[in-house]
């Protein structure tokens, strides 16, 4: 069963790697500014793609732990999903039991993902404006921003499910967290206002470690460079020149960064759903993988949906206090869909019909 879930994994990278990769190299290889349209249809694209693959593990999600009988589908279900009641004499109505939950959770999941990464994707907005990123290099970063956010969900979603087998209290601390960000959020003021770049700690410890080339140069994220006085030049080696990084390349670091403190909410909330780490990966990254798209439509209707922001609180506080109360109330999956996804879609709707007032011009 383990063997099983090791190939079915790697598979699922592989998969999700190689339509990246195509997606880089060949899709978006010139790199242009993304409309609104192609946005949209990029978007419904990978959406499509995320609610496939729910229909894959509706009919076939036993396939992910290697479930062959009854015994492998009472040990997965010890495990991920104690509340479901199985029948020893009824294998097949046990797996399809076990399969149709197993989908519910991942879309769940998957909406959760989706509706936490609006602030992630503002946030994204406001540090490529920050540091003055050209919009026709908006994809290249995003590209790598979101192959680092894989390999980091992947260590914290791992590590995470091997703390909370140990520690069950690790869930409580998730649901506190939670709650909190969602008090932090709604009564934080809503600000523009730039982020310090200069005096940022990532870039003061990146300027102690390397050496920085103060200018864009291309899509480049390194630059051979040698420094004349204060000023850096492009020089080849031949010349004297050293390898340098550009502000692209922090672009990208400050994205990693910004990925990390968002997984502080989204990873917690989706242990609320489901404690399956392969249903939370799959999830999370089939979400992530359409975060640029997404990135681009909203980026351009940002100002039709300023309600969402409320939707989130309310999610966070629901999902915080499912984590607190799990030893005494038990959620069933489709009722968590159903509050996620009412929520989500009630926020729409408050935004669209209820527009801000037009400010009076003195």
């Amino acid at each position: 069963m383990f063997s099983t879930e090791i190939i079915f994994f790697i598979i699922f990278i592989a998969a999700i790697v190689g339509i990246l990769l195509i997606d880089m190299l060949v899709i978006d290889r010139k790199a242009h500014e993304v409309s609104i349209k192609e946005a949209g249809i990029w978007t419904a694209v990978w959406v499509a793609l995320a609610f496939c693959f729910g229909g894959f593990l509706w009919f076939h999600g036993d396939m992910v732990h290697g479930i062959e009988n009854m015994g492998d589908l009472q040990e997965v279900t010890r495990r991920y999903a104690s509340h479901l009641k199985l029948n020893v004499n009824d294998f097949e109505g046990g797996l399809a039991l076990y399969r149709h939950n197993m989908t519910i959770t991942y879309l769940s999941a998957y909406l959760l993902e989706k509706t936490l990464s609006v602030d992630n994707l503002f946030v994204m907005l406001l540090i490529f404006t920050s540091f003055g990123v050209s919009k026709k290099e908006y994809q290249h970063v995003l590209n790598w921003g979101i192959l680092g956010a894989i390999v980091l969900r992947f260590i914290f979603i791992f590590v995470g499910t091997s703390l909370i087998a140990r520690f069950d209290w690790i869930l409580l601390i998730f649901g506190l967290l939670l709650i909190y960000n969602a008090i932090k959020i709604l009564f934080e003021k809503e600000t523009d206002e730039p982020i310090d770049v200069e005096n940022h700690f990532a870039v003061r410890w990146l300027s102690k470690v390397f050496r920085i080339y103060p200018r864009f140069h291309g899509d480049h994220f390194f630059v051979r460079a040698k420094k004349t006085d204060d000023n850096y030049e492009v020089a080849t080696k031949r010349q004297g020149g050293k390898w340098c990084i550009t502000p692209l390349f922090i672009t990208v670091v400050f994205i990693e960064f910004a990925d990390i403190i968002f997984a502080f909410d989204s990873i917690p909330a989706a242990f609320s759903v489901s404690l399956d780490p392969y249903v939370v990966f799959f999830s999370n990254i089939l979400a992530i993988v359409g975060l640029r798209a997404m990135f681009f439509l909203l980026a351009g209707i940002t100002d039709k949906f300023r309600y969402l922001k409320h939707g989130v609180c309310v999610l966070l506080l629901f999902i915080g206090a499912k984590l607190l109360l799990h030893d005494y109330v038990e959620i069933d999956a489709v009722w968590s869909l159903a509050v996620i996804a009412g929520v989500l879609a009630l926020s729409i709707i408050i935004s669209l019909f209820f527009k801000p007032k037009p400010t009076s011009s003195q």
